[in-house]
């Protein structure tokens, strides 16, 4: 069962994006591995909250400009 683990920033992607990126990320795998791994295919969407993660060991907070708009 392909199984895929994405996770972002929370408010990062609107709801649409979020289900344009499950749906995209379903049809490659069934482009590597054929139509037969469709139904058994998941994709989970992690929204990190802010604060909740860093890099370069800075703690991360997404600017208001950079947030999806619902």
């Amino acid at each position: 069962m392909p199984f895929a683990n994405i996770k972002m920033p929370q408010a990062a992607l609107s709801k649409a994006q979020k289900e344009d990126l499950i749906h995209r990320t379903t049809a490659m795998f069934v482009e590597f591995f054929g139509e037969g791994v469709r139904p058994y295919t998941m994709v989970l969407v992690e929204e990190v909250a802010d604060g909740g993660y860093g890099r370069a060991d800075e703690v991360f907070v997404v600017p208001e400009a950079y947030r999806a708009k619902e």
